[in-house]
């Protein structure tokens, strides 16, 4: 959606009504607002894990133009035009899976890590394997967004990427999914695309933007 469309803006009106997230960090605020927007999930205001610094991190990773990783073309798909490497349509990533007993999202992570380099903003919203993937490399994320649904591993690798030490974002419970990930993604980017140095902070543009 368009942040001007009245249905959004509607939806944000809603959403503040039910829930004052005022308190939080700036950064903490737009991706837990986006996040529950998408979903129509306010258990996602205790459930996720937002480090400011580590948004903050990704942030400047968008405004330099660093490329997105994701996991799942349901990921892909949903990052609205902004450049992204994702190898989930990729015959080697199948034959890679099939080979390595990974899961495609898997595959695609190490095939993608290559093509990424250091400073990009890696999405992970399919499988918990796929966070194993970047946790077994050397990567040099601006942010991991890793938010795998799943009762299978999904709460344990979100954990294991807590403890990296990578800047991230995640939640605690099995939920998430490609929509999670992308949501907050848009948050950043929103942000992102606004004028650096608007006297505004960035939860103030972002509600003005939305209505």
């Amino acid at each position: 959606m368009h942040p001007a469309d009245p249905a959004e803006a509607e939806s944000y009106r809603i959403l503040r009504s039910r829930l004052d997230l005022s308190a939080l960090p700036p950064l903490s605020r737009a991706v837990t607002e986006r996040v529950i927007h998408a979903t129509a999930d306010f258990d996602y205001v205790t459930d996720l894990v937002c480090d400011e610094a580590a948004l903050a991190s990704g942030l400047a990773g968008l405004r330099r133009g660093a490329p997105a990783v994701a996991d799942a073309t349901a990921v892909a798909a949903a990052l609205g035009g902004y450049q992204v490497i994702c190898k989930a349509d990729d015959s080697l990533a199948a034959r890679l899976a099939r080979t390595a007993n990974l899961s495609l999202s898997a595959a695609a992570v190490r095939l993608a890590f290559s093509a990424a380099g250091p400073g990009a903003v890696w999405l992970v919203g399919s499988a918990p394997d796929a966070l194993s993937e970047i946790l077994a490399r050397e990567v040099e994320p601006a942010l991991v967004i890793g938010v795998p649904v799943g009762f299978v591993g999904a709460a344990e690798a979100k954990d294991a990427l807590r403890r990296s030490g990578l800047p991230a974002l995640s939640n605690v419970s099995e939920k998430g999914g490609p929509a999670v990930a992308a949501a907050a993604f848009e948050a950043l980017l929103r942000i992102a695309a606004a004028v650096p140095d608007d006297p505004h902070p960035p939860s103030r543009r972002l509600e003005d933007a939305d209505g």
